[in-house]
């Protein structure tokens, strides 16, 4: 599924301000032969010229344990990254995984036992859960159909597992579409005592019943981001709109994007988030490898450098490394 390397080729640009810091706090891995997309692969993205110090590793379905209470099952995802970031915290030389969020149905009554199994698996790094709230009924034809049942934000045992979260000290993050977003903002309100976390702008669909509407959308989609923004227990991850269901086509083509490319197209989307929200509540991501489909790492983030160039220096370290360790917890190397 990733293997685009020799199309990515195409574009080689050079990096720019290649001693910024970054800390990519979203991204996932699979292990061979499932994807194709383990650490050397990560590394071989990360370590492209930009200065990648720390990632933070995104649940993602990964190498769950094929046996056992379903409920145990996403412990295996967490064995599994542990043994990643252990190899990865080995080489001076290449970004460390710091952090990991897993996953856990928020909805169960013996939550405390597996966020435990997920602590006593993660090796220091676990700091938090996605429970993913995706929902679309006419997403059959996406290329990542989100497979959350209709009106999770609103089930109270939900909401119930979502405030345990904080009570913890654990984090929330979440990955709807942008039709959702306003059922997010309810559900942020509801719980204020968690720190959430909006993954990929909330996804404005560009795809299916959504093609061609892109204008009209995003007029929607500026509201509801206001909206949200407005419940400070929230976090923007601003990055993940290279994926197909986004519809900016790149996938498709003959090419990969430029940077400029990519800054034309999406940089109203990263202002807009960043003035609603503040540079201290954004973080630069990747969504790394799924963006990848459409777009290289590098390129990625010359584009982000792009877009982050006229904020002030303070703003931009915030949007490219302060935030995520604030929210994550993680040392500064």
């Amino acid at each position: 599924m990733f293997n685009n390397t020799e199309w990515l080729a195409q574009v080689r640009e050079d990096v720019i301000d290649p001693d910024r810091e970054i800390v990519d706090p979203h991204h996932h891995l699979w292990p061979k032969p499932f994807l194709s997309y383990d650490l050397e692969e990560l590394w071989s993205d990360t370590e492209d010229g930009h200065n990648v110090v720390q990632t933070v590793f995104m649940e993602c379905g990964s190498s769950y344990r094929k046996d056992g209470p379903e409920r145990f099952k996403p412990i295996g995802e967490t064995e599994f990254i542990a043994a990643a970031a252990a190899r990865s915290a080995a080489d001076p030389d290449t970004a460390t995984i710091a952090g990991f969020v897993g996953h856990a149905d928020l909805r169960l009554d013996n939550l405390d036992e597996i966020l435990d199994a997920h602590i006593a698996a993660a090796n220091g790094l676990f700091r938090g859960i996605r429970h993913a709230g995706a929902f679309d009924k006419d997403s059959a034809g996406f290329a990542i159909p989100g497979r959350a049942p209709e009106g999770l934000y609103r089930d109270y045992d939900f909401r119930r597992g979502v405030a345990r979260l904080g009570e913890r000290g654990f984090t929330y993050d979440t990955w709807n579409y942008h039709h959702q977003i306003l059922d997010f903002a309810d559900l942020a309100a509801a719980v204020p005592g968690t720190t959430m976390i909006l993954d990929h702008f909330g996804t404005p669909l560009g795809v299916g019943p959504y093609e061609g509407k892109r204008e009209a959308n995003f007029a929607k989609w500026k509201d509801d981001i206001a909206a949200v923004a407005e419940n400070r227990n929230v976090f923007a991850k601003i990055g993940g709109l290279a994926m197909p269901d986004n519809g900016f086509g790149w996938n498709t083509r003959a090419t990969p994007p430029t940077s400029d490319e990519f800054v034309e197209a999406q940089a109203p989307y990263y202002h807009h988030a960043i003035k609603c929200f503040g540079p201290e509540r954004c973080m630069f991501e990747s969504n790394f490898p799924v963006d990848r489909l459409s777009i290289s790492y590098r390129t990625l983030w010359n584009g982000l450098k792009k877009i982050a160039a006229d904020y002030a220096e303070a703003e931009q370290v915030a949007m490219f490394s302060g935030t995520a360790r604030k929210v994550y917890k993680l040392d500064a190397v």
